[in-house]
């Protein structure tokens, strides 16, 4: 059994899954020291607005959190990503 939930930023349903891979850098002049972490997950992308969802496996989640366990200030969608 399969359901397709609405996208969460415009409600569309039009949205499919790919494979991704993906390179974490970890932000500022710090993080040039830090080592990139790799992740492949699946990604869920809205067609019509792209949204994107997806979540990290254990091991790369593990690397980041040994990495920089430092939560961030900023804790919901609606964060400006460009603060980091």
């Amino acid at each position: 059994m399969s359901f397709c939930v609405a996208c969460p930023s415009c409600s569309s349903e039009n949205q499919r899954k790919f494979n991704g891979e993906l390179a974490l850098h970890f932000p500022g002049l710090q993080g040039l020291d830090k080592p990139i972490v790799w992740a492949f997950p699946q990604i869920l992308i809205c067609l019509d607005c792209g949204f994107a969802v997806f979540a990290l496996e254990d091991e790369p989640l593990k690397e980041v959190r040994q990495t920089d366990p430092t939560p961030a200030s900023c804790t919901s969608l609606e964060c400006e990503f460009s603060q980091t």
